[in-house]
Formats: structure tokens, sequence, C-alpha cells
């Protein structure tokens, strides 16, 4: 008999679309079961039933029940734990956190068990609704995310004769390599981006570094360039696109709104 089992877990809406006159379809990333996508019955119709835990960004615990791993989940209940009210009354915040959850869908499967990007995810909407809002977060996500994703660029050593970073080099970033070449191993026929000891040394401490630590990391006007540069281009080449909401946070950020 196939029948329902039921679960309870920590949530993040990563997104959702209404469906229907009343229902809404919502992905989250769950700490106990990774991706996971519901349907919310009648959540437009009755606003009590789960109190905004449906919308984008939304932290909550959520109880939802399906037939096997490859169905539809059907949520049941909802307690928010935090809305991150003041990234949603931002319009700069609202897109970084747009980004930041739009990455961690693309770089996930459904039901793969990930509990370091959970929290990670979790931990840098903190940050943002707390009020950083630099450049170098959105990068110590990315490098981050890659890591726990199992896309982690090579950046402490040459990746063709594995000599280590030094300062005195000069490096190039081969997104097809999956990481950086020495001055000696630099292939000028293929493409590449430049990239200093310094931005690679700044983005292995914010790869590791805690979190709580992580605001004393200061980027360079050079290393946030060279930084962003490196990790759009090898994003890009790892999911095939420009993800949206990258390219809208850039365009608002250009004109200053």
């Amino acid at each position: 008999m196939n029948t329902r089992t039921r679960h309870k877990t920590e949530a993040i809406v990563l997104r959702f679309l209404d469906y229907g006159e009343s229902d809404r379809i919502v992905t989250f990333y769950t700490r106990d079961y990774g991706k996971i996508r519901g349907i919310a019955k009648g959540a437009r119709r009755s606003r009590k039933r789960f109190a905004n835990a449906l919308e984008l960004f939304c932290f909550s615990q959520i109880v939802f029940s399906r037939k096997g791993r490859d169905s539809l989940a059907l949520l049941e209940e909802s307690r928010v734990y935090h809305h991150f009210e003041n990234i949603r009354q931002d319009l700069e915040k609202t897109l970084m956190s747009s980004y930041l959850v739009d990455l961690t869908d693309q770089f996930t499967l459904e039901d793969k068990k990930g509990t370091e990007l959970f929290q990670l995810l979790h931990d840098f909407l903190a940050q943002i609704n707390g009020g950083d809002c630099t450049e170098a977060l959105l990068r110590f996500f990315e490098i981050r995310l890659l890591k726990d994703a199992g896309y982690q660029p090579v950046l402490d050593r040459c990746v063709a004769c594995q000599a280590p970073v030094n300062g005195a080099d000069v490096y190039q970033f081969y997104a097809r390599a999956g990481g950086i070449r020495c001055g000696a191993c630099h292939q000028p026929g293929e493409a590449s981006l430049p990239v200093s000891p310094g931005t690679v040394k700044t983005l292995l401490m914010g790869r590791d570094i805690e979190l709580q630590k992580m605001n004393r990391l200061v980027m360079s006007e050079r290393s946030s360039q060279e930084s962003r540069q490196m990790l759009t281009h090898f994003i890009r080449h790892l999911l095939g696109k420009e993800l949206k909401s990258h390219q809208v946070l850039n365009e608002i950020r250009k004109i200053g709104l």
C-alpha cells in the first residue's frame, strides 16, 4: 500500500508559483532533506493557515507528507521563525538575497541532503538582514557555496604543475580547468582571467574563516573586481548561463537605485 509519510524540518523558501485559484507550489531548501517541492492547498485563500510562511526567503519549520521521494510534497503546517523583514524593506538587500537563493536553487538537486548548504544560506541571509550589503559578502557566499556543492575552484596551487601560490607570481584563472595556472603554465591561446595572489588569498580566507570574523576581511578595489569577474565567469561556465537575478542586481547597482 502506497501510504504517505510525514516529515518535519526547518526550511527556507527559494521560490514559489501560484497554482490554480488558491494553491501555491513552493520550492524549499531544508535542513534535513535538501531541496523539496511542495504544494500548499488553499494557501492563497486562507492567509491564517500558513501565516506568510510561503514568501521568498522565509525561514520556518514545516510539516509535510508525501508518498515517495519523487512525488510532490503536501504542506500541512508551518511555524515561522524569521521573515527577514529588513531584507524585504530594502531593494538592494532584496536583490542580493534573491541572488543567494537563486544560486542555491541552481546548484542543488531535489532530495539531496545538504546541512552545510542550508546553514550557509541561512547565515548569509541573516547577515544581509542585519545590514551587511558588501560586495565581499557576495563573493564569500559564492566561494563557500561552490565548495559545499562540490564545485570548488582550485585556488591554492597551479592546476597544471601543482606549485603552491606565492606572492611573486602572476596567475590566470581558467574556468575549463577549474582553477588557476602560474605564469610558467599559462596558455595564451586559452580563455582566462588575470587574478593576483592578493585576490586568491582573500577568497581563500573568506571561504574558510568563521562567519563571526568575516567582516574583518577587507577586499581591495582590485580584489573586488578580479574576484567578481572570476567567480561570475566560473559560475556562468558551470551553469551554462548567467542568472537573471545576478543581471538585475548589477543593473540596479549601475544606476545607483
